[in-house]
């Protein structure tokens, strides 16, 4: 039996070679690590970028201005992830025909990279502070454009396009002059002062710290309850003799205590510890006593009881009171009585219900303390040290050193001899601001710093300013505050403590120089111009942000920021390039002198102020020696803050806006708000007009990358095992608007998504090898299947365009991919295999077929270009290979015009749902193996209206009974055709023909 069957199919007819099988050179293996340094080669011999400027120039722009990374270190997943999806979104407005320049750019100022230099120089045994200047300068400058060089390929690989040749770098000469310049508009309106105020500072790298570059780690501190004897009570005579208890987790700043504050409304209690009068608020008295590990008072029950004693009110009692400071008999400083003040800001959450204020470390304690006439005294110097000279602990610390402030470090050593220490402990768990850069703890302290007021307005013009001079002189800064703002400057000259512990008058070698005035800046305007925050909060209404959440985020963030600090006590950086009067503490303001200046700048970059003959600059109206040179540096937030007008300005025109702002969510208190601040102060606007955050790379798990964890997904390894497309595919498909995860078992399902894109593609050369415009059908001869696809492309294009504008392209991936895996590979590919394989080459339903698979080439491959960039470009080549041409060349698709009436949709939708359900019956026999293949099926299926043949077709099965009930399935009886192996009643035997294929065979 065997031989017999083995013999009938030797001499079977063979139909190989009547039958189409697509044909193609587009490989299944992608092989895109080794691909697409090749294809990035090609674009850049053909010069895309630049090619695609002068094809769309003229049209409508879109500028997505790029947030610069510190050039600092290799790219990370955040990197990728970022430059991806601003390449993704770039790319797809220029498939939308639009102009879309995208112009990189990066950081290179700042205490990211002083700080590199600095480790080198430590790692050599050598002292930052005894190198010249110019010479750590020019380091800082060779690091920076080192790392532009390594990142900038980095990006590249990413498949990122942009103007490479020409990326903007804070560190370039014109960059540099115009962030000085923007500096000056705000110099130049009044919207500028120097005050002494907390800032926030880090003692390891002596500088003041923007909140952008602070992050906060759990961590066990020192608490300890100290007391203050009152000496004085005017309303509460029984209180003089009681000790006044603080409790703070900061023991360092009672060296400088400066004054007590108590809740207004606050109930207190007057107790006996051990023989000792003490004052705590009344709800607080039982955790106090457990911090002092006092005896209890208890019932017959065991249960605690409240201490009888003294109860006040805070209004009431210490209204006009004094207490002496724990040291008083140090003398000096320390022998003058510390006032009690009302501060709405105490409250009976933890502690003692009554707070130590030290204006020199703390906002509140310096606000408070500035209404009352007390000011900071600079006692902590910029390591952290108490100053030579200060009475208690001078020239000690440092101040963040764990062993210095513990319980048993000399603060609380000394308060203890001094019978002050009531409570000490070192385990107080608590979340504490650090150095983003050193991982150190950081402090507020008083320093002479420049602010941009928040809500100081805006002030008289120069002349006006001049005209005001003339009579009368200036106008102190403290008068241009309203009086709840959080820019109080100090009034007068910076306070100096008398006494014994009276600094040197050198104390200018610890801050910068000046005499006069503390605080100047901006004059009221009697116009009533809007506040830096008012334009801000405008701003944010007036821009679109993507998420919408966002835009509260960002309200919230400006509503309660303080002044802007803009000065930093470094080296590497654009300087404060302003002169202060000595006499009256003003700063200069000439636009003559301002041209010089921004002129040197242009000419030698920052180096030209340090090493600047001010003489010169000053010109001949001026005398060097009546003016104070600034010597600080410029924040390098306001940097990046300034890069709109070096690089969307000055490339496209003065007054234009990016369109998008594009970087993570902790932005908001970085790029977002300082752009938006700069262009608020200088231009009554935001510089953008949308914003979009995305969220944090997190690993497979949810959790943040970190060396130590050894959970980092190094984007780099990535495309160099799997490709650049496989990342960019990742980000695409991610919901981005949220922290995203990465990690093995992520990519590996990208993976799999890429091979499904990636075959589609593949069938779809396959299918049109040989295809020509010859071949092509119009619309209103084909069949409802192909004009059904075309319904549903047409669909697509709409969702995809959509889904692009609003920058949703985890949407965008999600449709085009259900669109190629659902509707075309496992509904319409497979439906028309069969037409494909076997139908005659100049058959309607083939030309029609192959009609639509040319239009859906041409579409599909524009869809995918932003995203699968490098695997685009290799489907356009495979098809159309050309030595200068490109996939990104093209624009949105242009798809042919259908019927109006839905009708063929709504038919075939419900013709699919009917294929589902034949699928499913049939699965059950497939299993018992009664049949083998779905084409060995006869089905009965409700009532259709269709002819059985074409259902047959659609099904894929042999024979379509309609009948009303349920879908039934058996085996047919019929043969099986030897050319197409479709089971037909017209085959009289197997391995016979149907009557197409012998048509077609003949």
């Amino acid at each position: 039996m065997t031989e017999t069957n083995d013999t009938a199919r030797a001499q079977a007819p063979d139909y190989r070679d009547t039958v189409f099988l697509p044909k193609t050179d587009f490989p299944m293996k992608a092989g895109l690590a080794a691909k697409e340094p090749a294809i990035l080669e090609r674009w850049a011999k053909i010069g895309l970028y630049q090619r695609l400027r002068e094809q769309r120039a003229g049209r409508e722009r879109f500028i997505l201005h790029d947030g610069p990374p510190y050039a600092n270190g290799d790219i990370h997943m955040g990197h990728a992830m970022n430059k991806i999806l601003k390449d993704i979104i770039v790319r797809s407005q220029s498939l939308m025909g639009k102009d879309a320049p995208y112009v990189p750019g990066w950081d290179c100022h700042g205490l990211p990279i002083e700080w590199k230099i600095e480790e080198a120089y430590r790692a050599k045994k050598l002292n930052k502070d005894e190198v010249p200047p110019a010479e750590f300068r020019a380091e800082c400058r060779a690091y920076a454009a080192k790392w532009v060089g390594v990142q900038r390929e980095q990006f590249e690989r990413l498949g990122v396009m942009g103007d490479w040749d020409d990326p903007y770098l804070t560190m370039k000469f014109d960059a540099e002059a115009t962030i000085a310049g923007e500096l000056l508009k705000f110099a130049t309106s009044g919207q500028l002062y120097r005050g002494a105020k907390p800032v926030m500072w880090s003692p390891v790298e002596k500088t003041a710290l923007a909140e952008a570059e602070v992050e906060y780690e759990d961590v066990m501190s020192t608490q300890i309850d100290v007391a203050f004897e009152i000496v004085e009570a005017p309303n509460a005579p029984e209180l003089v003799g009681a000790h006044a208890v603080i409790w703070t987790t900061t023991p360092w700043t009672i060296p400088v205590n400066q004054a007590l504050s108590y809740g207004p409304d606050v109930s207190y209690t007057v107790i006996d510890l051990d023989g000792k009068r003490v004052v705590v608020a009344s709800d607080l008295v039982e955790p106090f006593l457990k911090r002092a590990e006092a005896d209890r008072i208890t019932d017959s029950n065991q249960r605690w009881v409240k201490p009888s004693g003294i109860r006040i009110v805070g209004e009431g009692a210490f209204a006009g009171a004094l207490a002496r400071h724990p040291m008083h008999h140090l003398g000096g400083f320390f022998a003058k009585p510390r006032p009690f003040l009302p501060g709405e800001f105490v409250t009976t959450d933890a502690g003692t219900g009554l707070v130590h204020m030290a204006p020199d470390h703390g906002e509140d304690d310096f606000l408070l303390c500035k209404a009352h006439g007390i000011d900071p005294v600079f006692a902590v110097d910029g390591a952290g040290m108490y100053r030579p000279g200060w009475l208690w602990l001078g020239g000690q610390g440092s101040v963040i050193n764990k062993k210095f402030v513990a319980s048993d470090g000399p603060i609380c050593t000394d308060l203890r001899e001094a019978g002050a220490l009531l409570a000490a402990s070192d385990d107080f768990a608590h979340s504490y601001p650090h150095s983003w850069r050193s991982k150190a703890k950081i402090i507020f302290r008083a320093t002479p710093q420049w602010f941009i007021p928040m809500d100081g307005t805006k002030s008289l013009s120069h002349r006006e300013r001049e005209g005001a001079a003339e009579g009368g002189g200036r106008v102190r800064a403290e008068a241009d505050l309203p009086p709840t703002s959080h820019s109080t400057a100090s009034s007068g000259p910076l306070p100096l403590p008398g006494g014994e512990g009276a600094p040197p008058r050198d104390i200018a070698a610890e801050l910068p120089s000046f005499a006069g005035a503390a605080g100047f800046g901006p004059v009221v305007n009697p116009s009533n111009n809007p506040t830096l925050r008012n334009l801000a909060l405008d701003a944010i209404e007036r821009t679109r942000w993507v998420p919408e959440r966002s835009q509260n985020r960002i309200r919230s963030m400006v509503e309660g920021r303080p002044d802007w600090v803009i000065s930093r006590q470094r080296a590497w950086g654009v300087p404060i390039p302003l002169y202060v009067n000595r006499i009256t503490g003003d700063y200069l303001r000439d636009e003559a002198v301002n041209a010089r200046i921004l002129d040197a700048f242009r000419q030698g970059g920052a180096d030209a102020w340090f090493g600047a003959d001010h003489q010169a600059l000053l010109g001949s109206d001026y005398d060097l020696a009546d003016y104070e040179v600034v010597n600080d540096i410029l924040d390098v937030w306001f940097d990046s803050g300034s890069t709109h007008s070096f690089v969307i300005e000055a490339r496209y025109g003065e007054g234009t806006r990016a369109n998008l702002y594009l970087e993570g969510s902790d932005q908001h208190r970085g790029w977002f708000q300082s752009s938006l601040l700069e262009s608020a102060g200088t231009r009554g606007r935001a510089p953008y007009d949308a914003v979009l955050t995305h969220g944090f790379a997190l690993d497979g798990q949810g959790r943040k990358m970190s060396k130590s964890l050894g959970n980092v997904v190094d984007p780099l390894k990535v495309i160099n095992e799997s490709g650049a497309d496989i990342l960019r595919l990742w980000v695409a498909q991610t919901d981005y608007f949220d922290d995203v995860r990465i990690g093995k078992e992520v990519l590996g399902g990208t993976g799999d998504a890429y091979r499904k894109i990636r075959n589609t593609f593949r069938y779809l050369l396959g299918a049109l090898d040989g295809f020509t415009n010859t071949e092509k059908l119009p619309v209103g001869k084909m069949p409802e299947l192909e004009l059904y696809i075309l319904h549903k492309l047409g669909a697509l294009d709409v969702e995809l365009r959509a889904a692009a504008e609003a920058f949703e392209f985890n949407r965008y991936a999600r449709a085009l991919s259900d669109f190629m895996n659902e509707d075309l590979s496992a509904f319409f590919f497979d439906i028309r295999k069969d037409c494909l394989y076997c139908d005659a080459a100049d058959s309607v339903k083939r030309r029609a077929y192959r009609t639509v698979l040319d239009t859906l080439f041409h579409a599909l491959v524009r869809y995918a270009a932003p995203i699968l960039a490098f695997t685009a470009e290799e489907v356009w080549q495979t098809r159309y290979p050309s030595d200068d041409g490109s996939v990104h060349f093209l624009e949105w698709p242009d798809l042919p015009a259908l019927p109006g009436d839905d009708a063929v949709s709504t038919e075939w939708a419900d013709i699919r749902r009917q294929r589902e359900a034949v699928t499913e019956a049939i699965e059950p026999l497939r299993r018992e193996k009664t049949i083998r293949s779905s084409l060995e099926a006869n089905v009965t299926v409700p009532e259709m209206l269709r002819p059985a043949a074409e259902l047959a077709e659609v099904f894929i099965v042999a024979d379509v009974t309609q009948l009303d009930g349920a879908v039934t399935v058996a085996r047919t009886d019929h043969h099986k055709c030897g050319r197409c192996w479709r089971l037909l009643p017209e085959v009289e035997a197997d391995g016979a023909l149907c009557h197409r294929c012998d048509d077609v065979v003949s």
